[in-house]
């Protein structure tokens, strides 16, 4: 998901869809420690999209006051 897509939502769904991502990163590390994890790169990729998502969340924040 692109940085101008999420500027595009609404802080609502910014914060649905980062509580979707964490959710997805907790079920993956679970499966780090089973020892079944199909793309291990997603973990990168998820971790990233949440620390995009608090960044805008926090820049509104700043901006309304």
């Amino acid at each position: 998901m692109k940085i101008k897509e999420l500027r595009n939502l609404g802080s609502e769904e910014l914060i649905q869809k980062e509580k979707t991502f964490k959710k997805e990163l907790f079920e993956l590390n679970y499966q780090r420690k089973v020892g079944t994890v199909e793309k291990p790169a997603r973990f990168k990729s998820l971790r990233r999209l949440i620390a995009k998502i608090l960044t805008i969340l926090k820049e509104r924040e700043l901006k309304n006051g």
